[in-house]
């Protein structure tokens, strides 16, 4: 491939301008691009009355689209066939390929290659992530003549195929972990998971192990704890109404507001602007941010790095919490959940959980939020920045286990889980030799073409 010549995309493409106006009586079929170099589908069709801006571009079979913001996410691909007369915004842009110079089908493979992708990556480093029609014209490709360029089409897509329907299935196996997840945690909040368990163990669940007994005891250390002024005392949370109960619950366990379980605070990061370079001098505390508890599902929910630390400053005005604290994201990702694997600092679109009652009771409200994560995001206004506020966590309707069953529920949840993540990583290794297998092909049709 390094023998033959390099050109810019500009060369054997050209952008096409131009919009039509959308006519209320007729009827449209609006596209998509996939992110990470899936192509084109269709999203919907719709009324023209029922498009509101009136403005859009008309697509051809053929034609390349390249989205504006997520090109860099590999959100691009050729219009198929059936999508003809398809429109798209203006945030999209269309090209047409000269074909007396470059086959579509050879053009496919560049894409599958990220010979094009590493390019629009390598702009990566601002915060705008959008590219412009004339950056995407000044990338470079290999462009051997029309035969070899045929050779090499024809041979990646004889495996691509065959690849494409292990990578159907994979996702297939992937989705239906994922929902058997959110089945082992439903099953353990609403007390299914431990159903044998509360009839070997009925002394567990009665008298003075009951759970209405285990929200006086929290109630009580609260009370100390505001007296000592270690925490501040709490507003009153409103009480639960019947309409309010979801589901009937097991024997020994009792509604309360998830606010009743521990003690919830918001992180603190008072200076502004918060990016002030004086803050991380010298840094050594860890400062975690939203992303960074999202991104702890892949270390099995600990949260084991982040990208800042705090300087002497930092802290300050910041506040320190322990090694094993519940995190929960308020802005930007609603309801992620992770454990803190150092002492760290995080900003107030953090909150942190504190149990008053052991570990098991963290890993319970954590199973609880992560079930109901959807039902938490609607508490969020439509805006750009989608956000919650502590009261909202606060009032969540919230079942309680006694103690003891909260114990045998994070231990059947967590031995489940790891026999999930197995079968999830056996599917992802696949996915990936699957993956340097199409890159290996790739090479090979290159270079045989080019011998």
């Amino acid at each position: 491939m390094a023998e033959w010549k390099k050109v810019k995309i500009g060369e054997v493409a050209k952008h096409r301008k131009g919009s039509v106006v959308i006519r209320d009586d007729a009827e449209y079929k609006l596209c998509r691009v996939q992110l990470h170099r899936r192509g084109v589908v269709l999203r919907e069709v719709l009324r023209g009355a029922d498009i509101k801006t009136k403005k859009q571009q008309l697509c051809h079979a053929g034609d390349l689209v390249v989205a504006e913001m997520d090109a860099k996410f590999g959100g691009y691909g050729f219009i198929t066939d059936d999508l003809e007369g398809a429109i798209v915004s203006s945030h999209y842009y269309l090209f047409n390929l000269d074909s007396t110079k470059l086959r579509r089908d050879y053009f496919q493979v560049l894409i599958h290659s990220g010979v094009i992708q590493n390019q629009i990556e390598a702009k990566g480093s601002t915060n705008y992530s959008s590219i412009r029609a004339w950056e995407f014209l000044d990338y470079t490709v290999p462009l051997p003549d029309l035969e070899h360029q045929r050779v090499i089409a024809k041979r990646f897509h004889a495996y691509y195929e065959g690849r494409s329907c292990l990578d159907i299935q994979s996702d297939e196996q992937l989705s239906l972990l994922a929902q058997l997840r959110q089945s082992i945690l439903q099953e353990a909040i609403e007390g299914k998971l431990t159903a044998k368990w509360r009839k070997q163990n009925p002394h567990l669940i009665s008298g003075e192990n009951h759970a209405s007994k285990l929200l006086e005891r929290i109630r009580a250390e609260k009370e100390r704890l505001v007296r000592e002024g270690k925490i501040r005392k709490e507003k009153p949370l409103p009480p639960i109404t019947d309409d309010e109960k979801p589901i009937d619950l097991p024997e020994g366990w009792v509604w309360c507001r998830l606010g009743d379980m521990g003690v919830f605070a918001r992180g603190k990061s008072k200076h502004r602007p918060r990016n002030d370079s004086s803050l991380f001098a010298n840094g050594r505390y860890p400062f975690v941010q939203t992303g960074d508890v999202a991104q702890s599902k892949r270390t099995g929910y600990t949260i084991l790095r982040c990208e800042k630390k705090y300087g002497e400053k930092g802290l300050a005005q910041s506040r320190l919490w322990e090694k094993g604290t519940l995190c929960i994201t308020i802005a930007a990702n609603i309801a992620e959940t992770g454990f803190l694997g150092f002492d760290a600092c995080f900003p107030d679109s953090v909150v942190g959980f504190t149990s008053l009652t052991g570990e098991a009771t963290s890993f319970y409200v954590k199973y609880y939020l992560d079930v109901s994560r959807t039902q938490i995001t609607r508490f969020a206004p439509a805006t750009a920045q989608k956000n919650i506020n502590l009261d909202i966590i606060w009032s969540l309707v919230f079942p309680v286990p006694p103690l003891a069953e909260q114990c045998a529920i994070a231990e059947r949840v967590n031995g489940l889980a790891v026999t999930v993540d197995e079968l999830g990583s056996q599917v992802s290794d696949r996915k990936h030799q699957s993956e340097l297998l199409m890159q290996s092909v790739l090479r090979e049709a290159f270079e045989q073409s080019n011998g």
